[in-house]
């Protein structure tokens, strides 16, 4: 009887630590669960040097603004401000929609999971689009750092046609080789924000080819969660971005 007794506890145990196999369970990992958090906490560990990162240049930026405060102003009110406010919209649309994705995924709904992945893919595409002819603008008129840099603007700003105002004040010519720093702080982290979008959107088509092989929609979502984390950090410096490079300072003439 006890023989017996043990026999089905022996079982019993057997049971419980019965392996399952699933295709995307690693082998050093016990369970699903485990392989989860880790990857989870392995991307937020990503993210902390990402935060790290953009931070310094952040820092940066603000500290050569308060010691050349004149020059960065004139600088910052030649951005085109109607593009870095689209591409404001253009992004936090394309994390609503990569929200929606993880949400697809959590609930196993493939159509709509490839449906959101493209759109998030679409309006990622869109925002460096934009970036595009903004930079284009910047290398049309001369505001690349550098030997071929143009200095008119800032010596002689061009006139209002409505108020027959100069739009912002003259710079000294000490102070407009500054501008410079701006324009290459400028150039540097609108560029890095830029290469983690291109990133960002190759990813977007590898989930995409995975999603629409039905990888997503059997209760494994942990690719998904963990890139719905990079692209919304992605979002969240660009909302940084934007109001510290575009919008401090704003001269109301200046377009």
């Amino acid at each position: 009887m006890d023989s017996a007794i043990e026999t089905t506890h022996s079982e019993h145990d057997a049971a419980e630590h019965e392996h399952v196999f699933v295709p995307q369970h690693r082998h050093h990992f016990e369970t699903e669960e485990q392989q989860r958090e880790a990857g989870s906490f392995g991307m937020w560990l990503f993210l902390l040097t990402e935060i790290m990162f953009f931070g310094g240049m952040f820092f940066a930026y603000l500290l050569f603004r308060n010691w050349y405060y004149d020059a960065f102003v004139a600088a910052s009110n030649t951005l085109n401000i109607g593009m870095g406010a689209a591409n404001t919209a253009i992004l936090i649309t394309s994390g609503f929609f990569m929200a929606l994705a993880v949400w697809a995924a959590e609930v196993r709904k493939k159509n709509l999971l490839v449906i959101f992945l493209v759109l998030t893919t679409v309006f990622g595409c869109a925002f460096l689009g934009v970036k595009y002819f903004e930079y284009k603008e910047k290398f049309e008129l001369h505001h690349v750092p550098g030997a071929s840099f143009d200095v008119s603007q800032f010596v002689n700003p061009p006139i209002d046609a409505k108020t027959g105002k100069p739009v912002g004040k003259p710079l000294a010519p000490d102070v407009v080789q500054h501008t410079q720093i701006f324009f290459f702080l400028y150039f540097a982290m609108t560029g890095m924000h830029a290469l983690h979008m291109i990133i960002g959107i190759g990813i977007l088509f590898w989930l995409l080819l995975r999603a629409q092989r039905g990888e997503f929609s059997v209760g494994y979502v942990a690719p998904i969660e963990n890139f719905g984390l990079y692209w919304h950090f992605v979002d969240i410096v660009w909302i940084f971005l934007f109001p510290l490079l575009y919008l401090i300072n704003r001269h109301p003439l200046a377009h």
